[in-house]
């Protein structure tokens, strides 16, 4: 999906960003949102992903 010339050296290069909105733009056409979920070129949705911590030991 890439038409950089010299060829991206990484499918995670960004090619657009919108912090403000939470989303980038991947070179492979993927749409990577803050919240760890990603949009593929083919249509399909990945859900976030993300880890989270521990619950903390309640105090004895």
């Amino acid at each position: 999906m890439c038409d950089h010339r010299p060829a991206c050296t990484s499918p995670e290069h960004v090619v657009a960003a919108h912090p403000e909105q939470g989303w980038s733009l991947r070179c492979d056409g993927r749409i990577v949102f803050d919240d760890t979920g990603e949009l593929l070129p083919d249509g399909r949705a990945v859900a976030p992903h993300r880890s989270y911590p521990a619950p903390l030991a309640a105090a004895a």
